[in-house]
């Protein structure tokens, strides 16, 4: 349903997020996420293109959801309202780490000896995946900041992309991600499959082993996510690409007339600027989702009809659930 928001209610749910004013934040937290993520990375299971590795929005942060170790079960939440490192143990147990300014060394330090003292060791590869002059996190001493209101900001900017993202999920019935946080690349998405194979990614990811990016491409995708930024492209941004790029693609009539093909990225970028100061952001949000889906599966002849959600109607005399 379309949302007509009063400018002063937009900033408090669309929040401004500059990123040269919490640049030396976001790359803390993104090596942050990291730790985090590779615990539980080390812990679960193997899920199809890596699957079992992201983080999930929640009601005040960021969660790992439940990792296995033995005969429990622990989870990791970020709380970005009370500002808060949660470890939490199917035994009952709760250990509480203040989120403050501090290296990712020392950040790295208390997780691991909260986990040991909780009897749920863990061992993580402690190379950062995905960037350049990557710095084991042990050794960390130069990425230590932590602005509360930056935080709180960013993780409000995720709440309402997971939300509208997963309006967009909804229509779409063949194989499909959930909306999750990739912590490699420090960002939400989410991704429609055709069901047909995909011809081998050429790899070449920073600090990401190429076999482990030509699984998560196997298979023909359309996929959707929210950016923050980095250093080297520092603007905020919601972004969409088909892998393989069907031919015709960088040239199709996207929605709205903020989006453009960035050929170095092979995407299309809309700002998040264009879509927080509109008047109704979920529209102009998903019409770009819808967009940059309809252009990739018609390009790659992808079998729309049989992937098109047709929801049962909940108004019928006799529901068979």
């Amino acid at each position: 349903m379309p949302m007509n928001i009063a400018i002063e209610k937009r900033n408090d749910l669309w929040p401004p997020l500059p990123f040269a004013e919490w640049r030396e934040t976001a790359v803390t937290l993104h090596m942050w996420t990291q730790i985090v993520g590779k615990i539980r990375l080390t812990q679960t299971p193997w899920i199809n293109h890596s699957w079992h590795v992201t983080l999930y929005l929640t009601a005040r942060g960021l969660t790992t959801s439940p990792i296995p170790h033995g005969p429990y079960i622990f989870e990791i939440r970020f709380d970005f309202i009370d500002h808060e490192l949660r470890i939490v143990k199917s035994d009952g147990t709760v250990r509480i780490l203040k989120l403050r300014p501090q290296s990712v060394a020392k950040f790295y330090q208390e997780v691991m000896k909260t986990l040991a003292e909780l009897n749920l060791p863990v061992t993580i590869n402690t190379t950062p995946n995905e960037i350049e002059d990557a710095i084991p996190f042990e050794r960390d001493e130069t990425h230590c900041s932590y602005d509360r209101e930056y935080a709180n900001r960013f993780w409000r900017v995720l709440v309402q992309s997971d939300r509208v993202f997963k309006e967009f999920r909804s229509r779409f019935c063949g194989k499909c991600s959930p909306v999750h946080f990739f912590w490699g690349s420090f960002d939400l998405a989410v991704t429609r499959f055709s069901g047909r194979p995909a011809p081998s990614h050429p790899g070449g990811v920073p600090h990401l082993p190429d076999e482990i990016a030509r699984e998560a491409y196997s298979q023909e995708v359309s996929s959707l996510g929210f950016w923050p930024g980095n250093v080297a492209a520092p603007m905020p941004i919601f972004y969409s690409y088909a892998y393989p790029e069907p031919k015709g693609f960088p040239e199709a009539k996207i929605q709205p007339d903020a989006a453009a093909y960035q050929p170095k990225m092979r995407e299309f970028t809309l700002p998040y600027d264009a879509v927080r100061s509109a008047e109704q952001p979920d529209e102009v949000l998903l019409d770009f989702a819808q967009s940059t889906y309809d252009a990739a599966s018609k390009l790659a002849k992808w079998d729309r009809d049989a992937l098109k959600e047709i929801k049962p109607s909940l108004h019928s005399p006799h529901p068979h659930l």
